[in-house]
């Protein structure tokens, strides 16, 4: 009797902050399953691996797919494939993205933008299909280590920002408040920050617009680094 065929899923765990009242939240989307197993029950958006298409170009396209959206910033995660995890043999290659807030809301306006995809805070997940809640815990574990120590807050940012705003994207993803003073000190003389000749007004005095150094490398140390 011959085994039955191993599938390969790939899935992505996509994070960006949305806004709440109270602060910004960091967030994920999440796709209402059609079918069983785990019929209506919330689940990662994502699809199989087809034979003709790389791993990087399956998570774009299943991510698409799903949720119309195209992130910021795309990194393979981890393999996950317990024995167990699916009624059948399946093993998914899962990705962790992030995507700006400023381009959310235009990229789910589209006219093919499915329905079925909702919003939900990372610390305040529902039991999700299969493994998944398992899958984006390990994800945000990730995200919170690595923010620390590079400057993958871009990738939740837009273009120009203030370090008000900097620092609350630390805050969302750290789950934590950070002084403002100390914050604004790790910064100073960092290669990876330049000025903008650009201020926000609002209700405070103006804040001047930051852009990231284009020739400092992503994965390059963040703010909280220790130096």
């Amino acid at each position: 009797m011959s085994a039955s065929p191993i599938r390969v899923a790939v899935s992505t765990v996509i994070f960006s902050l949305r806004s709440r009242p109270e602060a910004d939240t960091l967030m994920i989307p999440l796709v209402r399953r059609t079918r069983d197993p785990f019929a209506d029950a919330w689940a990662l958006p994502g699809g199989w691996l087809d034979e003709r298409e790389g791993l990087d170009d399956a998570a774009s396209r299943t991510l698409a797919e799903t949720t119309a959206l195209s992130p910021s910033y795309l990194e393979q995660l981890y393999a996950f494939g317990d024995v167990d995890r699916s009624p059948t043999r399946v093993v998914s290659v899962v990705y962790w993205a992030l995507l700006r807030s400023d381009l959310v809301d235009a990229q789910r306006a589209s006219e093919d933008a499915p329905e079925n995809v909702e919003w939900f805070d990372v610390d305040d997940l529902p039991a999700l299909a299969f493994d998944h809640n398992r899958i984006v815990e390990y994800a945000l574990w990730r995200l919170r280590n690595k923010v620390g120590y590079s400057r993958i807050a871009h990738g939740l940012l837009p273009d120009e920002f203030t370090l008000t705003e900097l620092r609350e994207v630390y805050e969302a993803v750290l789950g934590r408040r950070l002084d403002p003073s100390n914050f604004r000190r790790l910064l100073e003389g960092s290669e990876a920050l330049l000025p903008t000749e650009s201020f926000r007004t609002g209700k405070h005095r103006p804040a001047r617009l930051y852009r990231y150094n284009s020739d400092v490398a992503l994965a390059d140390r963040g703010p909280l680094e220790r130096r």
